[in-house]
């Protein structure tokens, strides 16, 4: 042999198979999960009032998830419904008719000719302005321009939407003015201005 280990070199060397066996715990058996309707659940040594305390808890990253879900909703149903995307808007024409109309909610909904449709000789009729009144009052002056033949300008606004209470139009009328037929256009477009 070409290399022999010394004697002091045998008992230092380790031999990790001849050594004492490694005793392995025995296991515990798992502890039976009781439920309420079971006598043995009332026996256990947790006090009267532990199984009514929430077991788990929502991480806070699910909550900030869940709120900003929320938000996101509540924006936009708001957008939606609340904010007109069209405001201080004006329209020149006669009152076709105007009406209270609806089931549960009862609003004022009408129907105008648009000046500027009923005088366009190169094209052809293209659409009414069907819209909702605002309130009793502006419904009043529609009326009264309606039965006089006059014409009117109105201020109006439009919604993404609509909602019951508000009408069953996209278009609200909130403002009535009525209109000398020779001076139709707005103050600012006046001639001589």
């Amino acid at each position: 042999m070409l290399f022999e280990p010394k004697d002091n070199e045998k008992e230092e060397k380790n031999d990790f198979f001849d050594g004492p066996d490694i005793e392995e715990k025995p296991k515990e058996p798992k502890k039976p999960a009781y439920k309420p309707d079971d006598p043995a659940y009332w026996d256990a040594e947790e006090s009267e009032w532990e199984h009514l305390k929430p077991r788990r808890r929502l991480k806070p990253w699910l909550w900030g998830g869940l709120v900003m879900i929320v938000v996101a909703l509540g924006v936009a149903c708001w957008l939606r419904y609340f904010s007109p995307y069209v405001e201080d808007a004006t329209q020149y024409g006669y009152v076709e008719h105007i009406e209270k109309r609806g089931t549960v909610f009862k609003t004022y909904e009408g129907v105008l000719l648009p000046y500027k449709e009923l005088h366009d000789t190169t094209r052809i009729y293209s659409r009414d302005f069907i819209f909702t009144a605002a309130d009793k009052q502006v419904a009043l002056r529609l009326k009264r321009a309606q039965l006089d033949a006059r014409p009117v300008r109105v201020t109006y606004r439009q919604y993404h939407a609509t909602l019951p209470w508000r009408g069953s139009s996209k278009t609200v009328i909130t403002a009535v003015d009525s209109v000398d037929p020779g001076h139709i256009l707005p103050p600012e477009f006046a001639p001589g201005r």
